[in-house]
């Protein structure tokens, strides 16, 4: 299973307590002086893939390290409507002050696990591989990177230092536009050879000769139509790996595998993966006495 930096955790959780927390939490504190016992459950208001569990789990412990956190659902495994997934037993006062961060994190990185899930699923039986892009929350790139990798996504670069993708603005700096791809191919192989696949960004048949000619290691068609990958794909003929980006959605992902795709990168699973539904339900937490 994918795994997560705990260090990425931690960062995550120091950040969203410190915006919600750092000057108290006035409507418990008023209602509740003194600790009040209580027991939480967080329940998956649909089918989903979670994720967060680990952030989340650490975040109700990091407001209190005396609360008790159950996992019914680990990171990755799949949840029904109705299915618990954490449960938290302690001080109410602690739970309350941590459930909007602890749901943040389930919400927003469950919401992109299932988003990614249902990618991989549209192409199944093409071998096509369904990525992330840079389009990621500042502060959040591990994370939402790491949910992608549990929904069966694979990662694109976590930063600038990554890969060598030369994109339509990088082109638009050089001279002799119109053989600029070309061009920059060229000056990314001379200056590290081998040490890196250079990936280019092509926005038609022209450009893509370009890229061919400059011996781009992946070509990357922008923007372009199923039937126009198509026609690219016979074009390159396996001289380099084939990527496709801009305007995939899940209406129209299974075209683009089936046009050729090796590679097929969405934007959407980082920046608009509508959030997963959970609610946390608390209630009074009181010990039975066993009977004499």
């Amino acid at each position: 299973m994918a795994t997560l930096p705990a260090a990425a955790i931690r960062r995550a959780v120091r950040s969203g307590l410190e915006e919600d927390l750092s000057q108290g939490d006035v409507t418990t504190n008023v209602l509740f002086p003194k600790p009040v016992p209580a027991r939480a459950v967080i329940i998956a208001q649909e089918p989903l893939i979670v994720a967060g569990i680990s952030a989340a789990i650490q975040t109700f412990l990091a407001v209190d390290p005396s609360l008790a956190v159950t996992v019914e659902r680990r990171d990755g495994e799949s949840a029904k409507r109705g299915e618990p997934v954490l449960r938290v037993i302690g001080d109410g006062r602690s739970i309350l002050q941590a459930e909007r961060v602890a749901l943040n994190f389930l919400q927003h990185l469950s919401g992109i696990a299932t988003l990614t899930r249902k990618f991989c699923r549209a192409v199944r039986g093409y071998p096509v591989s369904i990525m992330d892009t840079r389009k990621t929350i500042p502060g959040w790139r591990a994370l939402q990177k790491w949910a992608v990798r549990l929904g069966g996504g694979i990662n694109h670069r976590m930063s600038l230092h990554d890969g060598m993708l030369i994109k339509d603005n990088h082109l638009a700096l050089l001279p002799h536009r119109r053989q600029a791809v070309k061009i920059a191919c060229r000056l990314a192989a001379s200056a590290e050879p081998s040490a890196r696949p250079i990936i280019v960004e092509v926005e038609s048949l022209s450009q893509v000769r370009q890229a061919l000619a400059g011996k781009a290691d992946i070509i990357l068609l922008d923007n372009m139509s199923p039937s126009l990958v198509r026609r690219a794909v016979c074009l390159i003929n396996g001289r380099a790996i084939v990527e496709v980006s801009g305007g995939v959605t899940l209406k129209n992902v299974r075209a683009m595998a089936a046009a050729g795709a090796d590679r097929i990168s969405v934007g959407a699973l980082t920046h608009s993966a509508p959030a997963a539904s959970f609610s946390l339900i608390l209630a009074p937490f009181r010990r039975h006495r066993r009977s004499p």
